[in-house]
């Protein structure tokens, strides 16, 4: 899958950390992937944990997962602050988005546009194995 990639295509305005371990609040998580605003990041320094909420968490669901823990720390994750959030499927080639205010939109083909971070993704391009 090409996501990492095509998230990192944004970095000169946002940061994006993978496997980032959060503490929000009560809430403890390591999304596959977290988006922040530019920030400089010193990996020499040994941060347990970010205090600090994303403005985007991406969740990829594995097969061995089950999909509603995944789905209750979205919701934790929303609740905590976090400002949006993607959960991909590859089995089903598709990206949910899932915003505090909004329905939860599923894209199978074309694009997805984040309306936080204004991040667009071919969703069909990333699913592409040619």
């Amino acid at each position: 899958m090409r996501l990492s990639v095509a998230l990192f295509q944004y970095e000169p305005k946002y940061t994006v950390l993978s496997e980032l371990a959060l503490e929000l609040n009560e809430h403890r998580c390591t999304p596959d992937l977290c988006v922040y605003p530019r920030i400089n990041v010193d990996f020499q320094e040994d941060v347990v944990r970010m205090t600090e909420p994303p403005l985007l968490a991406v969740e990829i669901l594995s097969p061995t997962q089950g999909q509603q823990g995944v789905m209750n720390r979205i919701h934790d994750m929303l609740e905590a602050g976090v400002e949006s959030c993607w959960l991909v499927q590859p089995v089903t080639e598709t990206i949910t988005l899932f915003t505090g205010d909004d329905q939860p939109t599923t894209v199978s083909a074309g694009a997805l546009r984040d309306p936080v971070t204004e991040i667009e993704v071919d969703v069909s391009d990333l699913f592409d194995e040619g």
